[in-house]
């Protein structure tokens, strides 16, 4: 799961859960907050389903779809270069 950081402080989503409770009122925020998350979790279902159904087709045609060993291959080597470069300049602890 990927965490989406926030630059709010505790006092204003305090503000904003005060302010949500005013206008919907207390009854109607688990309600609320229900129908999000099933919205969520359609639009997460949605896009695994298409995900599987693009992957089904490439493979279909015959598409090399186990990119992501390239990619993490490369992002090695890169920082092997880096370490390389920054070894003599790096502080030892």
């Amino acid at each position: 799961m990927h965490t989406i950081p926030l630059f709010i402080s505790g006092a204003e989503i305090a503000f904003i859960m005060f302010i949500l409770v005013m206008v919907f009122g207390a009854d109607k925020i688990p309600d609320i907050a229900r129908g999000l998350g099933k919205g969520m979790k359609a639009i997460r279902n949605a896009s695994n389903d298409i995900k599987s159904e693009i992957q089904k087709s490439a493979e279909k045609q015959g598409i090399d779809t186990d990119f992501t060993k390239d990619v993490r291959g490369e992002i090695d080597k890169v920082k092997e270069d880096i370490d390389e470069i920054t070894g003599s300049v790096r502080r030892k602890p």
